[in-house]
């Protein structure tokens, strides 16, 4: 185990445990396809429940189901680390607009 994954402890210590798997689960029952695919016109089943803001620690943010969205596991490995390293969404929606909200075009 790396130090960085030694810091940051484990998923159940983070947060990740049964209770978590369960909400997760139900969440993705009443929301099964990822949204960021959704806005790009195709129909992608998801596999992640991702936390629209990083909750780093806080308990209060990482419970808040209006924090949290539907992705597939690309859209979550890629898209989102993008979003969240100060990158832009790359592609358009169905109509031709920009995914990115903060695009120029927008």
């Amino acid at each position: 185990m790396s130090q960085y994954d030694q810091r940051r402890g484990s998923s159940t210590e983070r947060g990740y445990g049964y209770k978590w798997q369960k909400a997760r689960a139900d969440y993705l029952r009443e929301h099964p396809l990822c949204v960021f695919c959704q806005r790009r016109g195709r129909v992608t089943a998801a596999t992640v429940v991702d936390h629209i803001k990083p909750h780093k620690g806080d308990l209060k943010l990482f419970w808040r189901r209006s924090n949290w969205q539907s992705l597939c596991k690309p859209c979550h490995d890629i898209d989102k680390q993008r979003l969240e390293k100060g990158g832009a969404l790359p592609g358009c929606d169905a109509d031709g607009q920009p995914l990115d909200p903060h695009h120029h075009w927008a």
